[in-house]
């Protein structure tokens, strides 16, 4: 009979509480196992009292979900997030689901992957809900049979985010060794995790320590538990509604603060900056600024001086100035205004930097200073900034003097240069490949003396042996590099040898770019290098074997495009955005790939993509992103605008390249099989003429049939017109694209003209189309390569 009745109350408050999350407006505080807090339905949780609020929720003018908790207050400026679960893992679209699942675990669930899990596994039979209290604290609890707590399994106050509430702990489990202890968001638009970190000292000391990447930047001085305040923040600790105290014993030692009943709302934040606010309050208690050496702000550390540190920041007046010219240019991901500021600020050749809140990116320039607007550079919402320097007038002095010995000693330098190089060249060839041995990590450690495990270095005769002397039989293509072959090594796996043709215009420093490239770049999207062989005059790199060959084969071929129905066909869009998506955004290396198209993308055993070729790949290591070349190389057709005409290339480059290969995909159709007299010209005009005249469903490939879902594809081909936009501003990134694609409902923008498109009326005469003649006998690109 017990056991009937807690079923009942079980059955009748999981009814209650799922009308409770609805979107229906009834509040409820708790979620039972087994039910869900949908994002797409506006689901939340109120606390009994009222105070706070937790569901989904974009931050500033984000388009990335989070689940979050915050006051419950009715004015926007109030309900900035006091603690967030997934800070470092934002879900793309509104698929989020908060649920207990059948063991326990509170997790967040979502269309676009694994489920982020929140706490552990319970291992426990009785009921487990997660309640919402009105201190703040998210609870999963283990209830009694009376339906009261009978153990706490997860609480939020054990993870707090960048803001400390009433009643949690800031400090150390000296037992288990967890930290409770502060960060802050990277902007207010970005709330991962940056690089300022508000905690107690672990040395022993009852003080908070503020650390900027690891190094202490700012302390309160020791706190005084008679006086109840901090040493060298008294103001801190003064508030007239707030009573800190300190706990130390054998299991733990923290601090914590209590408020009066009538204060409803407080917390300390630690901002982007390092800068500490009570809610309340519009201005922090201090602020150490980025140099200190003159005039340190109390509780301020010195920090280590730069080179550099004469130069300050100024904030350009003029919001409309954008930069242009040959100049190197970089681009720094996940940095908050402050880190931006500091990077500058240490490097010497950096004259100038633009912040964008709303994507956490840093641009930096080193010269080519302009104020004429540009489609590239400018951005209508970043904050531009110069560095200046004190002693200006006496660096130009030290300038031109540097110039005048250059110019007076220039000829016969070269001169004698040239000399050498002439009494050196039979040289060159082998000291070049004996450093690029060692630096690839043939004598087991690479240039930095660590040891490179991640690179093989086959034999020649092991490949020859593998691919059968090079026979004819095993050449599986042929490209810029040099001819392909099908390899299998003794252990019985299967290779592909690319061979550095020997009338290749390509040499080993493109080689060991390539090299060093692919072996940083893990992602299962990504062709895998399994090694290289430098040996005599051969030069081949080594990669994964790839069944299935390219996405061309397939999807240009009447037969075999069959085998690719449209689930298998966004499987591969989506594993090519993933890819992009690593190179652009988390790999440990911003990677322009520059030659993105369907030869390219290879497809394994079960059709998941691979992008390969990265010879004309440019490395930026997070601080290049966007330059000048005057070589223009890559495929015609998938190259933007300003790369073919202008040799500017950048990220968005390659979102006009993933453009075309959307509607390639779709469409069964290459970007240049266009051949009317009156028509359109490409692909993507083609597309674009149809989306206009609303028959984009004549764009499907009819090998497809009906059996694809319409909205599905028309989102892809939207999102397609919008990456093959003619201004390299108005592309989405990879990673708007994918938000696109998989955020069904929402209104996407509208997208502008594309590149290479020119309107003209029916009754205009009609152009003469020459055809373009194919001089690559297997149909592929004749590429060139840029050394790095």
């Amino acid at each position: 009979m017990g056991n009937k009745r807690r079923q009942l109350i079980f059955l009748i408050s999981s009814f209650t509480c799922i009308i409770c999350v609805s979107s229906s407006g009834v509040e409820t505080d708790t979620l039972a196992a087994g039910q869900e807090l949908k994002d797409a339905e506006s689901g939340y949780l109120i606390s009994a009292g009222g105070t706070f609020r937790l569901g989904f929720f974009s931050p500033g003018s984000s388009n990335n979900r989070y689940l979050g908790m915050w006051y419950n207050q009715p004015q926007p400026a109030d309900r900035k997030a006091v603690w967030v679960a997934n800070r470092d893992n934002p879900l793309f679209d509104k698929s989020g689901i908060l649920t207990i699942d059948e063991v326990g675990s509170l997790k967040v669930s979502h269309g676009g992957g694994s489920p982020f899990v929140l706490s552990s596994p319970a291992r426990t039979a009785g009921n487990v809900s997660a309640t919402l209290l009105d201190s703040g604290n998210f609870i999963l609890r283990e209830l009694s049979s009376d339906g009261s707590t009978k153990r706490i399994l997860w609480q939020s106050f054990d993870y707090p985010t960048d803001t400390l509430l009433p009643g949690m702990k800031l400090g150390i489990n000296l037992k288990t060794g967890h930290n409770w202890s502060l960060s802050s968001w990277i902007s207010d638009a970005v709330p991962a995790t940056g690089s300022f970190t508000l905690g107690v000292d672990r040395s022993g000391a009852s003080q908070w320590i503020i650390s900027w990447k690891g190094k202490p930047y700012w302390t309160s001085g020791l706190w005084r538990n008679r006086d109840k305040h901090f040493d060298l923040a008294p103001e801190l600790s003064n508030e007239s509604d707030h009573h800190f105290s300190y706990t130390e014993n054998e299991e733990e030692r923290y601090f914590s603060f209590s408020t009066n009943k009538n204060h409803s709302m407080s917390g300390y934040s630690i901002t982007s900056s390092g800068e500490i606010l009570e809610r309340s309050k519009a201005a922090p208690f201090w602020s150490c600024g980025l140099y200190r050496s003159n005039n340190l702000a109390t509780g301020c550390i010195q920090p280590t001086a730069h080179k550099c540190s004469t130069h300050f920041v100024q904030q350009y007046k003029h919001s409309k100035a954008s930069f242009k010219g040959k100049f190197k240019f970089g681009e720094y991901s996940n940095l908050s205004l402050y880190d931006c500021n500091a990077n500058c600020s240490s490097d010497c050749s950096c004259v100038a930097f633009a912040y964008d809140d709303r994507t956490a990116s840093c641009d930096v320039w080193s010269r080519g200073l302009s104020t004429k607007r540009h489609p590239i550079f400018y951005k209508e919402t970043t904050q531009l900034y110069f560095m200046l320097a004190d002693n200006s007038s006496e660096l130009d002095n030290s300038i031109f003097l540097v110039v005048s010995l250059v110019l007076a000693l220039g000829f016969p330098l070269t001169m004698f240069l040239l000399i050498v190089k002439e009494l050196i060249r039979s040289k060159v060839d082998e000291t070049e490949v004996e450093m690029l041995l060692n630096e690839l990590g043939a004598n087991g450690r690479n240039k930095e003396g660590k040891t490179n495990r991640a690179l093989q270095f086959f034999s020649l005769e092991t490949i020859a042996h593998a691919t059968n002397n090079f026979a004819a039989t095993n050449k599986l293509g042929e490209g810029g590099f040099g001819p392909v072959y099908k390899g299998k090594l003794h252990s019985g796996q299967q290779i592909a040898v690319k061979r550095l043709s020997s009338s290749s215009g390509q040499g080993l420093k493109e080689l060991k770019n390539e090299a060093l490239l692919i072996a940083k770049l893990q992602h299962t999207n990504l062709v895998r290098l399994e090694g290289c062989c430098l040996e005599k005059e051969e030069k081949m790199l080594i990669y994964e074997y790839m069944p299935n060959k390219s996405l061309d084969f397939f999807l240009f071929d009447a037969e075999r495009k069959n085998v690719l129905d449209w689930k298998k066909r966004y499987n591969i869009i989506e594993g090519v955005g993933q890819g992009l998506l690593y190179l652009h955004k988390y790999s440990r290396l911003k990677v322009i790939h520059r030659d993105l198209k369907a030869s390219n993308i290879l497809l394994d055993d079960d059709m998941n993509p691979k992008i390969s070729d990265f010879g004309l790949a440019k490395i930026f290591g997070r601080h290049d992103s966007e330059a000048n070349t005057e070589r223009i190389v890559g495929t015609y057709g998938y190259m933007s605008p300003e790369y073919a005409m202008d040799g500017i290339y950048s990220t968005r480059s390659d979102m006009f390249s993933f453009g075309v290969l959307l509607l390639e995909i779709i469409t069964g159709r290459k970007n240049n099989s266009f051949h009317s007299l009156s028509g359109p010209l490409s692909l993507v005009a083609y597309a674009w003429e149809a989306w206009n005249e609303g028959r984009a469903l004549e764009l499907i490939d009819p090998s497809l049939g009906e059996s694809y879902p319409k909205d599905e594809v028309m989102r892809c081909i939207h999102v397609s017109l919008l990456c093959g936009q003619d201004n390299p501003v108005d592309r989405p990134t990879i990673l708007d694209a994918l938000s696109m694609m998989y955020s069904e409902g929402n209104q996407l923008p509208r997208a502008k003209p594309p590149a290479y498109y020119f309107s003209r009326s029916r009754d205009e005469p009609e152009i003469v189309e020459c055809e373009l003649q194919i001089f690559s006998p297997n149909n592929l690109s004749i590429t060139e390569m840029e050394a790095r």
